[in-house]
């Protein structure tokens, strides 16, 4: 067979060139004095986490969110439009990660392939007992670092089989002399089978948690909280519902052949209970400062990125210097928000027409700013001819700005920056994925109702009622997820695994008009903001068109 020189190689040699170890042997060092080197190996397995996603600039300096039902973003040159639109295709997808996680991935792979050549033998051939003792702790070291790469590499294939179902299996470091032509995409079954397997042997090896100073690193919660994630899509609606892809129904990429759903919801459940019965990790006391630290029981698994004000820049209202209002929270996500009784918001309610930010679920003030709440030392003024409503130039269209993340004690005009931790798995949604897949496996099951009732004591909601069906229940795991979720990018994704797009995505984006009739007396009428447009293939990604062109493999439905 002929070599080829494929997009796929492209990235792949991409990845190879920016990696550490390619940059020190442009430097003048030769490839295996890299590999040998202890040093080096500590920098190069620290790169396989660069892969991680952060979800605050997303997509056009957006969050998902904002590509969901629950915001709206104000900058309408983003990138990310093209999702509310409809404009994107397999040239032009806004949130293409086909090459950045094939990327990581050979990073991973490449690691792996080499860590055992690291020279220890300054160490090793030392008789003395302080250097026996550092020779063991670096053997050590690199076991660690093969099992957290394993992990990482989980993880980034996971990332593909969202977007695109089942993708091509690689753990070799493939090099741009290599033969590509038999390069095929697995299954989905091979790809969720893989994941798990890594998962589970990454669960076996790796440490429940780590010291103070290895905040960050992959751990036995981390792999475990994983493998709930990836078997609680693997057991929803779009992974097993062929209804929606037409020819595409039977290729094997992007709907499981194995049909016994309530066993696959049972996996799930076990899966999300093994993290729980660690007992490792628990609720954080205070819902809001969870978004503002890096250091909690509740984070399983989190990226910290460095200090920086761009999260505030874009999101701040647009009364306060600098701001540009960024990803305004929707009314539809805000009706979502109980009563602080547990009933639910009704607009046909006069006391709550007239007053819709009053006794509340308190998530839905530590996630959204609403109009006449204080933020940095004023009230907001988002009613029309405000200083931070409409009338002013890039104002929110929605009536909301964006609290979640966001850190109010900057000033920008002064530079001032903060760390953010963006967190990627915590303990409220292992309970939420726990209850979820046992309501479908064990509907009845104590259990159930126990830790979604645990999320909601966390802000002093009232448990859910004694005897919900099935359904009813669904339906009150679902909106706890939202809100408890709200902006960590799960909306985007529990939609389409639950294959209600058409209901929530297509739906008109809603807002509100606010008029201010007195000090401290506004008239709030619910508005259509912008209407969006959906279409059944945007359940999964389109595979990029360059792969599909040279490999010859099955597009995605509908692309």
């Amino acid at each position: 067979m002929k070599n080829k020189i494929l997009p796929l190689l492209f990235i792949i040699l991409i990845a190879f060139i920016g990696c550490d170890l390619e940059r020190e042997v442009v430097t003048g060092l030769q490839e295996q004095q890299i590999i040998e080197n202890y040093e080096y190996a500590q920098r190069r397995a620290t790169s396989t986490y660069e892969g991680l996603p952060s979800g605050f600039t997303r997509v056009g300096n957006a969050m998902l969110a904002s590509a969901a039902d629950d915001a709206e973003f104000t900058h309408e040159s983003s990138s990310i439009q093209r999702f509310n639109t409809g404009n994107w295709n397999a040239i032009n997808n806004p949130d293409d990660q086909w090459s950045s996680n094939y990327r990581a991935i050979f990073i991973v792979n490449r690691f792996l392939e080499t860590v055992d050549g690291v020279n220890l033998d300054v160490w090793k051939l030392d008789p003395s007992p302080s250097a026996q003792e550092s020779y063991q702790i670096r053997l050590k070291e690199i076991e660690d670092w093969k099992n957290e790469a394993r992990f990482l590499r989980a993880f980034y294939y996971f990332e593909l089989v969202k977007r695109y179902g089942g993708v091509p299996l690689i753990t070799i470091s493939i090099e741009t002399t290599d033969d590509y032509s038999d390069v095929k995409r697995a299954t989905l079954d091979e790809c969720i089978k893989f994941i798990i397997d890594e998962c589970d042997y990454a669960a076996g090896v790796l440490p429940e948690l780590h010291t103070s100073g290895e905040l960050g690193r992959a751990t036995k919660g981390s792999a475990l909280a994983l493998k709930s994630r990836v078997l609680l899509y693997a057991a929803s609606d779009l992974f097993n519902d062929a209804s929606w892809a037409g020819d595409a129904a039977n290729s094997g990429y992007i709907v499981s052949s194995n049909t016994d759903r309530i066993a696959k919801w049972k996996d799930a459940a076990d899966a999300a209970k093994a993290v729980i019965d660690l007992n490792e990790y628990s609720l954080h006391s205070n819902y809001g400062a969870l978004f503002q630290t890096f250091n909690s029981p509740e984070i399983i698994l989190a990226r910290r990125a460095g200090a920086s004000n761009h999260f505030e820049r874009i999101n701040y209202p647009i009364g306060f210097d600098r701001g540009e209002s960024g990803n305004t929270p929707s009314q539809n996500l805000v009706d979502s928000y109980e009563m602080n009784d547990g009933s639910k918001f009704d607009w046909n309610n006069p006391a709550h027409a007239m007053a819709p930010y009053e006794n509340r679920d308190p998530r839905l003030a530590q996630t959204i700013l609403a109009n006449n709440t204080t933020f940095k030392g004023r009230p907001l003024e988002i009613w029309a001819g405000g200083r931070d409503g409409k009338g002013v130039p890039r104002a929110t269209r929605t009536g909301y700005y964006l609290r979640k993340y966001v850190n109010p004690n900057l000033n920008l005009l002064q530079n001032q920056t903060s760390v953010h931790t963006w967190i990627l798995i915590r303990l409220a949604e292992i309970y939420l994925n726990y209850a979820e897949a046992l309501n479908e496996s064990d509907p009845g099951n104590p259990d159930i109702k126990h830790y979604v009732d645990l999320v909601r004591a966390r802000v002093n909601m009232p448990p859910l009622p004694d005897g919900l069906s099935q359904a009813e229940m669904r339906d009150r795991i679902r909106n706890e997820r939202r809100v408890e979720l709200a902006f960590e990018e799960h909306r985007f994704w529990d939609v389409r695994r639950w294959m209600k797009g058409a209901e929530y995505f297509g739906a008109p984006l809603r807002g509100v008009d606010i008029t201010r009739v007195d000090e401290d007396v506004f008239d709030y009428q619910p508005v259509n903001v912008e209407n969006r447009a959906w279409s059944d293939r945007m359940y999964l990604y389109p595979i990029p068109q360059s792969e599909i062109l040279q490999m010859g493999w099955q597009q995605n439905p509908g692309w």
